[in-house]
């Protein structure tokens, strides 16, 4: 199988995944969510939740991309388009990597080394 068969298959497959499995993904805080907020008490201030007590949540800030198209792996705040959010993330990741890859392989054969695998 070429190199090209082989990233146009990782490539529909994770855009499989992104797409349709998003959805199967439990709303539900991941352990590392679940294990520092044991021992915080969770409260409403401003119509946000504030998380106090003795625990590494209650040191937490929101992140400034919070507010962001995509955050919270929605789209624009709709929180049936979890797949449309991951098919744009892997899309984004895609043509980043794509680009910085091309541009390490440019550079590499600018410096007098043969792109490709060394002896």
């Amino acid at each position: 199988m070429t190199r090209r068969r082989v990233s146009i298959l990782f490539a529909v497959a994770a855009f499989l995944c992104a797409g349709v499995l998003s959805y199967l993904a439990d709303s539900s805080p991941d352990g590392l969510e679940a294990a520092t907020a044991r021992g915080c008490a969770v409260a409403e201030v401003d119509g946000s939740t504030v998380m106090a007590g003795e625990c590494p949540a209650s040191e937490a800030a929101d992140h400034p991309w919070d507010t962001g198209p995509l955050a919270g792996y929605t789209v624009a705040g709709h929180t049936g388009a979890t797949g449309v959010a991951g098919v744009l993330g892997v899309a984004a990741t895609t043509v980043v990597a794509t680009i910085l890859f091309r541009l390490l392989v440019r550079r590499r054969g600018a410096s007098g080394n043969p792109p490709g695998p060394q002896p």
